[in-house]
């Protein structure tokens, strides 16, 4: 069976970039498949792993997929679920102030 092609969220764009501005080195994986995140992320020498939905949609269209669930249920470290910049770099324990994302 064929796989669909990858869909990049709308925000992920400014959220790479964010997390790139803030030190943080940032490796799209949203094509691996299988529900891995879309983004992989070191910052001061930990490795994150970041799933991105786009927040400006309504919550219906913002929930995981089923490979998604099956993947964070099946795995045994850390994985975040953002919806935006400000929620993205508190995951590296970054506090945006004087900004709203």
């Amino acid at each position: 069976m064929a796989r669909r092609a990858a869909r990049v969220d709308d925000n992920q764009p400014e959220i790479v970039q964010a997390l790139r501005k803030a030190g943080a080195t940032v490796t799209p994986t949203h094509t691996a498949g299988a529900g891995f995140p879309d983004l992989t992320v070191g910052y001061r020498g930990i490795n994150y792993l970041i799933e991105v939905k786009d927040g400006s949609k309504p919550p219906s269209a913002r929930k995981l997929t089923k490979d998604q669930q099956e993947w964070h249920v099946t795995w045994n470290g850390h994985a975040a679920v953002v919806s935006n910049v400000r929620e993205a770099l508190a995951v590296l324990g970054i506090e945006l102030r004087g900004q709203v994302s």
